[in-house]
């Protein structure tokens, strides 16, 4: 795990893949983002969590007011995401939106489904790179925050993320060796300064 940036409100980090952002249930499974930060650190708490197959950049607090003044930008959607991810097949268009109210699927968790009635309301913006070999190269915006939202609203067009043994199909596994979703832009307000903040962080697949 990389610190990409650290000072005495925030710190920023590329968590790598197959890497818990939070404990776990179970001794076997405590030693994540937070953890080994603490460690470090001393005190923080994460302000977003990536999957423990996702990569990229995550956001965490170093003291409380910073945790709740950098919530409530995610909270309002003031915080800009981007992601970058390889889907099975080809895409036939440029650029779409997919509108699709997640909730969790409770007898088959921790996967998500789509459901009109339950759902809370996702909203998820793509954009071809690329055609590739394997697939389509794609940046991902999420304008809002659902677990599992870029993967569920990717299969729900017909090309899920190569890689994703919750989502895509069995077929489709041998062509990546891990999940092909990566975290590689933030930008948010620093929450004492009030300075703009952006990093990036470029995939390695």
């Amino acid at each position: 795990m990389q610190i990409l940036y650290c000072d005495e409100a925030l710190v920023l980090v590329n968590k790598p893949t197959l890497l818990l952002s939070v404990p776990g249930r179970g001794e076997d499974k405590q030693d994540c983002v937070v953890s080994r930060l603490a460690a470090e650190l001393g005190w923080v708490r994460e302000v977003h969590r990536l999957d423990w197959e996702t990569s990229g950049l995550m956001l965490l607090a170093r003291d409380a007011e910073s945790h709740r003044r950098l919530s409530g930008q995610f909270a309002r959607r003031e915080v800009e995401k981007t992601y970058i991810a390889v889907l099975l097949g080809v895409l036939t268009e440029a650029r779409g939106e997919v509108n699709l109210p997640l909730c969790c699927d409770w007898p088959r968790r921790p996967r998500q489904m789509i459901d009109h009635e339950h759902g809370k309301v996702a909203c998820t913006r793509w954009e071809l790179v690329a055609q590739e070999a394997r697939g389509s190269r794609v940046r991902l915006y999420p304008l809002t925050g659902r677990s599992h939202q870029l993967r569920v609203h990717m299969q729900s067009i017909g090309h899920p993320i190569l890689g994703d043994r919750l989502y895509a199909p069995a077929e489709s596994l041998g062509l990546a060796e891990r999940l092909l979703l990566h975290a590689c832009h933030l930008a948010f307000t620093h929450p004492v300064t009030g300075e703009c903040m952006h990093f990036d962080c470029d995939e390695e697949f």
